[in-house]
């Protein structure tokens, strides 16, 4: 099958490259229309009772939105301020698609600071928002904070289209200079790059696809961009690497290209089949960012793969000879005798790696979930100099979003009252309002006490669902959702966990033919996510080293993180083990002792592992550049992941644990020792003059 894929675009490699080029064009001009079309919504899902309770209030009648703005900085009765702010607001009252201001109220706490509201038409209200926001800042005389309502999805939009810019722009550069460092020739370090720009094309375009048919997350544009990088730039590295090694023994390009197609392609195939079906777990969840993510994930990682496997052959053969061969290097290294001092004493150094592991992993049990606040955007942004100004002046402004218990019945019911009685007397309930949302529909909101991410918020929840009622009750609200969410988490996640496990299992066994060390990488790479997660909990929940990141610590991690750092990470840990496996591998199939032939593999992995860690880290890294802390939270957690797979795991779990196994690391039952050998995918390529290791 390789042989077909690749054969083809060593042929004919002008025709693959003219593909390719298309591909590039589309993405990049029309795929960058993702953009305007991104969200910042999350939910668990259309059947939970918080997504239907929702649905009847939208049902009842559009609800209209509004913008909040409050001028601060100078005293509420500052004649100046006032006379700026009343020129203002006659001028907005004047936008079409505004229906009403709201008259300044002045802050009671703090006598500096003066709040209204914006009502605008359910027509157009992107543009009357715009345009009020422009009227209301051009007051001078005092600061002004206004936010909210559609300004709200356009700053997530400018935000997440503002990072991908920042991080590409700035972890490119740092890229090319290690590939420089790496190769010594820039056309050999600028391939790479190009592979990593056909997966960016081709993520724009799957993700504006996606768009036509299905919400798209200001996520999911920045984590699938940055996958798109980090692993184009990994898969050619790797199939660069190897085919200057063909060239030092044999000068030929299209006979060196073939070979490279064949051994480290079949490896790039298997490490890109593993990343997708990490990836794939995310299906199984019902809320649609997760589901759409794992959907864009799996296709970014096929083009990336597809890239490698077609585009990358086709130009090795346009520009192979200006690539200079591998030098020649003694089987002996560092990271050889690294592997033989872990090879002496692998009981305890299996153990004492495992401990420290479980160790940073602890904060991890304290994970808490939440739906997020405008903290999560950097301290310029418009939401963010709301909530401060709130905070500041008017910290009821503030307060938690209320539970909404929806009933099925007009405001004069008899049983109204009474369930409003029996709310009000829920622990951690502060206060109850009934609002008419129809002629036979009430919305009872209830103001908790504590935040919604508490233990007693999402108490309430569950105490108010279980509140009998003479007629149907649908409670939602950003509490609700959280709790449906975590259910949703709980329940799913046995099922995502299966397939990723299951799919790994299967793919590792048809790479190596063994049964122990599909088990083992599973087990391994846990331990390395744990404690990335743990960190990140550390840092982000618990708001440990948070100002390094230039954020504080929020109390929980967004709904996303844990899940999304989880599964990207796996993915990679396994992609290294495959990059590993590989070699270790052929030297046993070669008739080296099993020990050896770790310590072997190991290091003759050794550089080009570290070399793709290390950019890939540098890639990630870029997350942290940005400006939305749950995408610092993966960027940190995946930063982690990688550096301690590369290091940790690869030089001492992998040589402790197989060493362990010893002649069993490739054991297999009769039975599916006959089924690998029918279903392994081994490529025929033509033999160098002397054997080359992959």
């Amino acid at each position: 099958m390789l042989t077909s894929v690749t054969g083809f675009a060593i042929r004919r490699p002008r025709i693959v490259l003219a593909a390719w080029i298309l591909v590039l064009v589309a993405g990049f001009g029309i795929g960058v229309g993702v953009f305007g079309r991104l969200t910042g919504e999350i939910s668990s899902g259309s059947g939970t009772e918080s997504a239907r309770g929702h649905d009847r209030i939208a049902a009842a009648g559009p609800e209209r939105s509004a913008i909040t703005a409050v001028v601060h900085g100078k005293p509420a009765g500052d004649p100046t301020v006032r006379s700026q702010l009343d020129a203002a607001i006659a001028d907005v009252r004047t936008i079409p698609g505004v229906v009403e201001v709201s008259p300044p109220q002045p802050s009671t706490r703090t006598g500096e600071a003066l709040i209204l509201d914006v009502t605008l038409a359910s027509d157009d209200e992107s543009a009357a928002a715009e345009a009020a926001a422009a009227r209301l800042h051009e007051i001078s005389a005092a600061q002004v904070a206004v936010s909210g309502g559609p300004l709200l999805d356009e700053e997530y939009n400018a935000q997440a289209q503002e990072d991908v810019q920042r991080a590409e722009m700035l972890t490119t550069p740092v890229v090319l200079v290690l590939l420089l460092l790496i190769f010594g020739g820039l056309i050999a370090a600028g391939l790479p790059l190009l592979i990593a720009v056909a997966g960016v094309g081709g993520t724009f375009g799957i993700l504006y696809g996606f768009s036509e048919v299905t919400d798209v997350s200001v996520y999911a544009i920045q984590v699938t961009t940055m996958m798109a990088v980090g692993l184009g730039v990994d898969y050619a590295l790797l199939m660069v690497n190897r085919f200057r090694e063909e060239r030092a023994v044999d000068p030929d390009v299209r006979g060196a290209v073939t070979r490279t197609a064949a051994s480290a392609g079949r490896t790039v195939f298997f490490a890109g089949l593993t990343v997708a079906i990490a990836l794939a777990g995310l299906v199984v969840f019902s809320d649609p960012f997760l589901r759409s993510m794992g959907f864009a994930g799996m296709a970014v990682v096929l083009v990336d793969m597809l890239a490698a496997l077609t585009l990358l052959p086709a130009l090795l053969v346009l520009l192979g000879r200006r690539i200079k061969p591998a030098k020649r290097r003694a089987g002996g290294g560092f990271f050889a005798r690294v592997a033989r001092g872990v090879q002496r004493r692998p009981l305890m150094t299996m153990v004492v790696t495992a401990a420290a592991l479980l160790f940073v992993a602890l904060p991890a049990l304290d994970l808490r979930l939440g739906v997020g606040d405008p903290r999560m955007l950097p301290a310029d942004s418009g939401p963010r100099q709301l909530y401060d100004a709130l905070a500041t002046h008017y910290p009821e402004g503030n307060a938690p979003d209320p539970i909404e218990a929806v009933a099925a019945v007009p405001s004069t019911d008899p049983g109204i009252a009474v369930l409003r009685d029996r709310i009000g007397g829920v622990d951690g309930i502060a206060r109850v309002e009934a609002v008419p949302a129809g002629p036979d529909l009430t919305v009872l909101n209830a103001y908790p006490v504590d935040i919604t991410p508490s233990d007693s918020t999402k108490e309430a929840v569950t105490a108010i669902r279980d509140l009998p009622a003479p007629f149907e009750v649908l409670v939602t609200g950003d509490a609700a959702n959280l709790v449906d969410y975590e259910a949703m988490l709980v329940d799913r996640a046995p099922w995502a966990i299966g397939v990723v496990v299951l799919g790994t299992l299967l793919l590792l066994f048809a790479f190596t033919g063994s049964v122990l060390l599909p088990l083992k990488a599973v087990l391994t790479n846990m331990l390395s996510i744990g404690a990335a997660l743990g960190v990140v909990v550390w840092v982000f929940q618990e708001g440990n080293l948070a100002g390094v990141f230039d954020t504080t610590g929020l109390g929980y991690l967004n709904l996303t993180v844990p899940v999304l750092v989880a599964a990207i990470a796996f993915g990679l840990s396994v992609d290294y083990e495959v990059f590993l496996l590989s070699r270790i591998r052929e030297r046993w199939l070669a008739g080296v002792p099993a020990d050896r032939a770790v310590a072997e593999g190991i290091q003759r992995t050794g550089r080009i592992i570290t070399s793709a860690a290390l950019l890939l880290m540098v890639v990630f890294a870029g997350f942290l550049l940005g400006g939305f802390v749950p995408i610092k939270g993966i960027g940190l957690g995946l930063v982690l992941a990688v550096a301690l797979d590369a290091t940790v795991v690869r030089m001492l779990l992998v040589p402790a644990t197989m060493t362990i196994l010893g002649r069993y690391n490739f054991w297999a039952p009769g039975p599916l020792r006959r089924l690998h050998k029918r279903i392994e995918v081994a490529e025929e390529a033509p033999a160098p003059k002397e054997p080359l290791l992959v």
